[in-house]
């Protein structure tokens, strides 16, 4: 069961988490930045159970890859707490997003500190004491690489871009709103910012539900940012102009050979970086890297509902559509509309993560990156 209340704040340099654990006197929950109600106003969802937060996962009141797994593990965390089914809490969680890695990863980590708990002897009560550990531990991981994956990939630009005055531009959104920390691009444009090498972030509005317009600029206006946005159709005319030097995008799944999954639209931009000689760079956490999907044709995309195209959410308006926002397209309409697209390891000048730069993109060189990630851990 999930409930949402308002929350003022005076603290408008941080803003609420993304996330958190919270145990009030009537039980654990889990607690979220409606991101859905951004940047009308910051209103927290209250999630008492897990198919609450399945329901969050889906709805996009908590999203980006980061995030989610951080939310599936404290999601099974939340199902052993209140002695809920976990297998059944688990499976759920983990098929909310299918395209996002992450998310599945928080569930199988939290489940596994569970599982291994009980294996031990361990009673229900400090199984479940496990699983909330293990995610706590994720959430301040991603904490951790969020500024590592920031530091790699401000070095990256001021190497391809001497002498600073950066023109990024970026696609939906890869902030604190996806991350533990302060983000994957995002937290890159932020540093370049905190440094004064930053001139300009171009916020992609990113049709069709708007995280550029809605989350983005929330976020860079918090932080001071020159900011500017633009439509996603708008994109190439910049490009043609000469007023971008980079793109900066995060990643919801990256394939063994580097092939990206990112918000649909990432794919023209990449198209259109190529042509205008502008470096492509995708920063993400090394657990967004899967190495059991081969390639790009093995990501599976989600499809969304195609409401989220021929309506648009419009608040103080009367509600007639069937998703719940006002018509934009004859009744009736069909839309396509896939949540990712996938863009080739070719049209990559670099992904970052914290544990570096892999450049050119190859699947020997993700797969170095990531056993040293693993040796890392183990150490």
């Amino acid at each position: 069961m999930a409930d949402q209340y308002a929350q003022s704040g005076e603290d408008k340099s941080t803003g609420s988490p993304a996330i958190r654990w919270d145990e009030p006197p009537e039980g654990p929950v889990v607690v979220l930045l409606d991101q859905t109600r951004l940047p009308a106003e910051e209103v927290e969802l209250v999630c008492t159970d897990a198919p609450a937060l399945v329901e969050a996962i889906n709805s996009l009141a908590v999203r980006g890859a980061p995030l989610l797994g951080i939310a599936g593990a404290y999601g099974v965390a939340l199902a052993a707490a209140r002695g809920f089914d976990v297998e059944e809490a688990a499976v759920a969680l983990a098929g909310a997003r299918p395209t996002a890695v992450n998310l599945s990863a928080g569930v199988r980590r939290a489940r596994a500190a569970y599982d291994a708990a009980l294996a031990r002897g361990a009673g229900t009560e400090q199984a479940a004491a496990a699983a909330l550990a293990a995610a706590r531990q994720l959430h301040r991981e991603d904490a951790e690489a969020s500024a590592r994956m920031a530091e790699h990939g401000l070095a990256l630009l001021d190497e391809l871009l001497p002498g600073g005055g950066h023109r990024i531009l970026t696609h939906c959104n890869s902030g604190s709103l996806v991350s533990g920390g302060e983000g994957t691009a995002f937290a890159v444009a932020l540093a370049a910012h905190r440094v004064g090498r930053l001139r300009r972030l171009w916020v992609d509005e990113t049709r069709p539900l708007l995280q550029g317009a809605r989350l983005t600029a929330y976020e860079a206006a918090r932080s001071g940012m020159a900011y500017t946005l633009l439509t996603d159709s708008a994109a190439g005319s910049l490009f043609a102009a000469g007023e971008v030097d980079a793109v900066l995008i995060g990643a919801d799944r990256i394939a063994a050979d580097g092939s990206v999954a990112n918000k649909v639209g990432s794919y023209p931009l990449a198209v259109l970086a190529r042509y205008h000689h502008v470096p492509f760079i995708v920063v993400a956490p090394v657990t967004t890297v899967d190495p059991e999907t081969p390639d790009g044709a093995s990501i599976e995309v989600e499809q969304r509902p195609g409401y989220e195209v021929t309506e648009v959410a419009a608040p103080n308006v009367p509600v007639t559509g069937a998703g719940g926002g006002v018509p934009v397209a004859p009744l009736g309409t069909q839309a396509y509309n896939p949540a990712f697209d996938v863009t080739p390891p070719e049209l990559i000048t670099a992904i970052v993560t914290e544990e570096g730069v892999v450049s050119p993109v190859t699947a020997e060189a993700l797969e170095e990156m990531c056993e040293r990630s693993r040796g890392a851990a183990v150490g």
